[in-house]
């Protein structure tokens, strides 16, 4: 849906010569004019208004002087810096641009009539006078000659497999009658046909296609030729084929005119010569010709040069160019550009710029050259408000084609509504007022301009037909004429209306390098012209020119990209630079084809989008990859070559936030982006709305809702309190419902009422309750945006569906109860615990006392409901849990059960007691604990029933709270406890049930078992045991105490209970508790154990202390060796991969950690593959990977964590060393006091000095991941494994150093 629109065009008159032009070149390194005439050969700048250089063709006889001769062919060949041109007497001739010189490098005696290069310039075709086909090489060296009229087909002759005639074949549209038809016979070329030879070529330079007239019908005939000249496809006959001929650059089809019996056409051909398409030309069959037909170099524009063919009564004929474009398989005239009768203006050479698709070059009979340059542009609406219909208006022809997307998305070549105009269109604007914006003005090739208003007739609101009208078309108002003398096509262009009676337009300037601004109002003599006002001259070339109607800024950008604000509502108009806030010019890097302006944090920009895809907010460019892009209530929407639509808010970013935001890639739940159809490029955005429409390349639209859009829409109407305009399109465009209470909990709380009586819907109601979740989804799927402050949740503590739930239903009581009946169970359901019993309730009461009110929900259809909300045996069962039967009936009438399922189990219920009544019916329903509860209340006759419940439930703490303290049921069941709780291997705790509960024999076993000997003694005690059976538990548990290395008590028992102090010296001996074995000693009066056990005893322990830690400080020292060269030999391998790899290699990083590959260890990760299904395995998986072979992947953690161990298990030792100190000076054992003290001293410093080089500063933070921009994903995952390969508390454990405690005093002073 877009338009072809006239940036700016370049006129020059100051290329003269005798005669006139002939053919016309382009050269693609200067983007010079080589024109050749009937005498010359000139190189001319039409920028500069200089000719280059130039040669005469008559003075070296390649043409005659009488000005009689013909340029047959023209091509800029940039490799050899000359161009070629062919001559109708049959010379080839190049003309070197450096020396100026002619040369010949050629001739056939024949003449020739055409010369064409293929696109890649290594061939040159010829067509003789002979009517043959010349092929040579870029160095003129004949590849073939071929006659042009064959009798074969070609290469490519179709196929007859016999399967039917014609005549029994399907025939489309054309119907059974199109088999009887005779073949006509194929007419002569059309009496002004040249007759001459015309060739095309494809866009890769593979085939080549030649059009001439058939020596046995008179008729043309095309004939497609390959590269090495041979004959591929010869055309069907077809009636009426005239001489243009154009082969699409992008190689699919062949574009060339037919003459119809009533119309003209342009056709298409296949490379095997068979029709493949039309359109039919705006005019009458013998209207007008066809002199050429010219597609641009990237196909999307094809260019038809008209003239007509009868003289006016001046005897002059018209001329013109059509410019035509293809969207979904309709061809829309964009442009027409008419010469007018003057023969000396007309156009004698037409071609397209190699270099700038959308640039056309043309040169009239007297020497004037027009250089048009288009941009693609969208004809939309510029309104803002709702009142703004989001018209789009596509110019065809004479016809402006207008959809009005607010109302309805019309897919082109359909549309809303066409308006019929007399002249073709050139350029569509619309008016720039507010509440005005849908008025739209034309301006047609014959200069005039037609305003277009809104029909205000009496309104119908029905046609006759019975459909209602949805929009009203508009209505032609007035033209106007503009007086202003126009000595070209398009004189005017960039059209702006922006007031009623005031338009602005530019024209070119007095200077090739300068424009001119016209504004343009009614003249005071005649309403129907209009007069310049005022005229603003502008330094540079205007190529685009827009305007806010927000702001009524009117921005206008020259051809070298710098920014011009027009002041236009001042007195006197004039133009100044643009500036920012601090008063710096801004302009555009580079020109840019699409602009708009828009503000970023209330700074008006002007945005910019180049024809490389670059995105620019004044001199800051945004992005690179921007295919289009709109701006639109503060939105900046984009779409790029990635396929995806961005919708940014630019009230909420600055310049930087805006390019950061285009650069990221989006979150998961990003709103600001989605993914569109490939190709997809912004039509309109409907203001106040949000709907985008996007159109694919092919032509059809597509009506995306943008998030970003939605969300802001929703956020304005929930702050509005316009709920039920937020529930409609969230329901309609799948927004979790949830959003309508997250955006504001207390501001919904607060108006629950205003929310129910807009919705006024059940259903409605309903389907907010059931979405309801926890998840507050401002804070996951719908991000509030950075400028707006989080909401509170107005009730701490309290879920947000109980909150709802309960706020809904204290409303709808209040409101109509009856009316909102089934919404108020909806509200019971819904709770995160549902109160189905509560419900049930609700719906008993109703079948008792169903209400009088109208609208009245009935028991039954409440029922129903509830079933459709719960499933069916879960309500039955909760049903059976209130123990009302009656509302039991109720529910399981309306279920699909079988009566013979419960009508017997109710009956049988209800023939018990009612406590074990409601025993029953727990049980059953597996609510154990009241069931329990129910079952204590039924007397003595059920405890054993009650007892065997408790064991198989486990429920003895319930039970226990059942009974009182001092019954036989409460010691029964302690009892049973107790004996679970053995089983649990929980013995003490069953020892103090049973003891509590009187049975101290039980409890003395039970603690005796768990070696709770302080307890034990107390029970026994309680017995009492006779002092020898006291004697020999005392020494029982004494045996287990020592097992457990618990000497100090294991002595007491010995002493204190079983009498035995030699067994409990002895037992603090061999704890090495020496200070109490010496107050035991001393207390019994046993100085002999000194000597025979005590002395040997603290002796061997020096010894073994000495020996520990002289093997631990060893193993320290080897172990704290390997580490160094562990790291020395990463380092090295890291440096070794650098130097192959460059310093800039983003994965350097990841070989600070040691590995088999950088190592050269023959060791691999044998356990990458462990399965991780067991917490077991991993575990041991972890700790095999903490090797200490050598060699092994992880070496270097597992020394690490071996010296962690060893320094943290010597650093224990204090108060073993300063215990075994004491006990050696006490008995004069100086010397080996001293050793120890200096072994241990040593072993100490010995540590503590090699934690710094063992655990260096830093090291955790060189295990964070490699992330960067020079990162890639496989070196970002191999930094994660890295990182991740040990266990979280393994990597806490070998990455920090272990804390010694150096607190606590264990030397002796007098040792020093």
């Amino acid at each position: 849906m877009r338009n072809l629109k006239l940036l700016k065009s370049l006129r020059s008159s100051e290329l003269q010569g005798p005669g006139s032009p002939q053919c016309l070149a382009v050269r693609a390194d200067t983007g010079s004019l080589l024109v050749a005439s009937h005498y010359s050969i000139t190189e001319y700048d039409p920028r500069t208004g200089q000719v280059v250089s130039e040669a005469s063709l008559t003075a070296e006889g390649f043409l005659p002087e009488d000005g009689s001769g013909m340029v047959v062919g023209l091509q800029d060949l940039a490799e050899l810096e000359s161009a070629c041109l062919g001559t109708a007497g049959g010379d080839v001739v190049l003309f070197n641009f450096n020396t100026c010189q002619l040369e010949c490098v050629g001739s056939v005696d024949s003449g020739l009539t055409s010369m064409t290069w293929s696109p890649d310039e290594e061939l040159v075709v010829l067509t003789t006078g002979q009517e043959t086909i010349i092929m040579m090489t870029k160095d003129f060296e004949p590849i073939t000659e071929v006659g042009i009229h064959q009798d074969d087909f070609g290469e490519g002759k179709f196929i007859t497999v016999g399967w039917g005639k014609k005549e029994t074949q399907f025939h489309g549209s054309e119907g059974k009658q199109a088999a009887q038809r005779k073949t006509q016979e194929v007419q002569p070329a059309a009496a002004w046909d040249d007759r001459t030879p015309r060739v095309t070529w494809r866009g890769d330079g593979q085939l080549f296609a030649v059009s001439a007239v058939c020596l046995q019908t008179g008729a043309r005939k095309v004939r497609v030729w390959n590269r090495e000249g041979v004959l591929q496809a010869t055309s069907e006959p077809i009636n009426g084929l005239e001489q243009a001929l154009c082969w699409k650059p992008s190689g699919n089809l062949i574009a060339s005119t037919q003459r119809h019996p009533n119309k003209h056409s342009v056709v298409f051909m296949e490379k095997n010569g068979l029709l493949h398409g039309d359109f039919t030309l705006p005019f009458s069959k013998d209207q007008a010709k066809v002199k050429d037909l010219l597609w641009n170099s990237d196909s999307t524009v094809l260019a038809v040069w008209l003239e007509d063919m009868t003289a006016g009564e001046d005897e002059q004929v018209n001329t013109s160019i059509q410019l035509w474009v293809v969207g979904n398989y309709h061809w829309y005239l964009k442009q027409s550009l008419d010469f007018g009768r003057d023969s000396q203006k007309a156009p004698v050479c037409v071609c397209w710029d190699p270099e700038r698709p959308l640039r056309l070059h043309v040169v009239t009979r007297s020497w004037i050259s027009i250089t048009y340059d288009w941009g693609w542009t969208t004809g939309r609406s510029p309104g803002l408000d709702a009142t703004d219909n989001a018209n789009v208006a596509v110019i065809d022809g004479d016809k402006i084609l207008v959809t009005n997307f607010r109302q309805c998305v019309v897919p082109p070549p359909m549309c809303s509504f066409e308006l019929q105009l007399t002249s073709p269109v050139n350029q569509v604007t619309f008016l720039c007022q507010p509440q005005r914006t849908n008025q739209l003005a034309a301006l047609t090739s014959d200069g005039q301009i037609s305003v277009y208003s809104q029909d205000l007739g009496e309104q119908v609101d029905k046609t006759a037909d019975g459909f209602r009208t949805m929009s009203r078309p508009l209505v032609l108002q007035k033209t106007l004429r503009v007086a202003l003398l126009q000595e070209q096509p398009l004189a005017l262009r960039h059209l702006l209306w922006l007031e009623d009676e005031l338009f602005v337009c530019v024209s070119s300037g007095l200077l090739p390098t300068s424009s001119t601004l016209l504004m343009l109002h009614p003249a005071h003599d005649a309403d129907d012209t209009l007069s310049v006002r005022s005229e603003i001259e502008v330094d540079g070339v205007v190529v685009s020119m827009i305007h806010c109607s927000q702001t009524g800024t009117v921005a206008l950008q020259l051809e070298d990209g710098r920014i011009r604000r027009l002041c236009w509502d001042r007195p006197e108009p004039s133009v100044e630079d643009w500036r920012d806030s601090s008063g710096c010019a801004i302009n555009f890097p580079v020109p840019c084809v699409q602009t708009a302006l828009g503000s970023i944090s209330g700074e008006e920009y002007l945005f910019g989008l180049t024809d490389r895809s670059h995105l620019y907010a004044g001199d800051t460019e945004l992005a690179s990859n921007i295919s289009s892009f709109a701006v639109c209530n503060d939105f900046l929407l984009i779409t790029t070559h990635s396929h995806t639509c961005r919708c940014l808010q630019l009230s909420v970013l600055s310049v930087k936030g805006l390019q950061a935001a285009l650069a990221s890639d989006g979150g998961q739940n990003d709103e600001t982006l989605r993914r569109v159809e490939r190709g997809s490029r912004i039509v309109t955005v409907v203001p106040q709305d949000t709907r985008v429409i996007l159109q694919m390349p092919r032509g059809n639209l597509e009506t995306v809702h943008h998030r970003s859009l939605v969300l802001a829409q929703l956020r304005k109407w929930l702050d509005s309190l316009r709920f039920r305009d937020s529930f409609e399109c969230m329901r309609k465009l799948r927004i979790n419902l949830n959003l309508i209470y997250d955006h504001n909990p207390k501001i919904f709380l607060e108006n629950m009422e205003t929310f129910i009586t807009q919705l006024n819907s059940i259903s409605h109601i309903n389907l907010f309750l059931t979405e309801l979740k926890e998840e507050d989804t401002t804070g996951t799927m719908y991000p509030r945006p950075e400028c707006s402050p989080a909401q509170a949740q107005p009730v701490s503590g309290q879920k947000k569906v109980d909150v709802v739930c309960d706020a809904l239903r204290s409303a709808m009581e209040s409101m109509d109860p009856n009316k909102f009946f089934l919404s108020i169970l909806t509200t019971h359901v819904k709770k995160t615990v549902p109160e189905l019993e509560v419900a049930l309730q609700k719906v008993h009461e109703l079948r008792v006392n169903p209400p009088d009110a109208p609208g009245a929900v009935s028991a039954e259809e409440a029922l129903k409901y509830l079933l459709f909300l719960v499933n069916v045996n879960d309500l039955y069962e909760h049903s059976l849990g209130t123990y009302d039967f009656d509302l039991v009936l109720m529910v399981a009438e309306k279920s699909q059960k079988d009566p013979k399922e419960y009508l017997p189990f109710l009956n049988m219920l209800k023939n018990l007691e009612p406590n074990y009544q409601r025993y029953t019916i727990d049980k059953h329903l597996k609510r154990y604990r009241k069931a329990l509860h129910h079952l204590s209340k039924c007397g003595e006759e059920h405890f054993r029933e009650a007892l065997l419940l408790v064991k198989e439930q486990k429920l003895y703490s319930e039970a226990l709270r059942l009974y009182t303290t001092d019954g036989a049921h409460y010691k029964a069941l302690s009892c049973a406890y107790a004996e679970h709780l053995m089983e649990q291997q929980q013995a003490e705790q069953a020892g103090l049930l049973l003891w509590r509960c009187g049975e101290p024999a039980g409890a003395l076993q039970a603690f005796a078992s768990s070696s709770s000997w302080r307890n034990a003694i107390c029970a026994a005690q309680q017995i009492p045991l006779p002092p020898d059976q006291l004697a020999l538990l005392a020494r029982d548990l004494a045996e287990k105490l020592t097992e457990q290395r618990r000497y100090s008590e294991a002595a007491l028992l010995l002493d204190q209970y079983a009498k035995d102090c030699e067994e409990a010296i002895l037992a603090l001996v061999t704890g090495s508790v020496w200070e109490e074995a010496l107050r035991l000693i001393y207390m019994h009066n046993r100085q002999d154990i000194t000597e025979t056990n005590l002395k040997p005893a603290l002796l061997e322990a020096f010894s073994t202390q000495t020996a520990f830690l002289e093997a631990q400080v060893a193993t320290f020292t080897r172990h704290r060796t390997r580490l160094a060269v562990v790291r020395e030999q990463k380092e090295k391998a890291r440096l070794d991969m650098l130097d192959e790899d460059g310093p800039d290699c983003p994965d350097a990083e990841l070989y600070s950690e040691a590995s088999s590959v950088m190592t050269g260890s023959k060791y691999s990760h044998s356990n990458s593959r462990i399965s991780s299904r067991s917490s077991k395995n991993r575990r041991k998986a972890e700790r095999k990977k903490l090797s200490l072979k050598e060699g092994s992947p992880m070496e270097d953690r597992a020394l690490m964590y071996a010296l962690g161990e060893i320094l943290t298990t010597v650093d224990k030792m204090r108060e073993e060393v300063h215990s075994a100190l004491k006990a050696l000076v006490l008995f004069q054992f100086d010397k080996q006091a001293e050793k120890l003290q200096l072994a241990y001293d040593d072993a100490l410093q010995t540590m503590e000095a090699a934690v710094p080089e063992v655990w260096p500063e830093g090291l955790q933070n060189s295990q964070a991941p490699l992330t960067g921009p020079n990162s890639t994903a496989n070196s970002i995952m191999a930094s994660f494994q890295q990182q991740q390969r040990p266990a979280a508390s393994q990597a806490a454990e070998v990455m920090m150093p272990p804390k010694m405690r150096n607190g606590v005093k264990w030397k002796l002073a007098i040792l020093m």
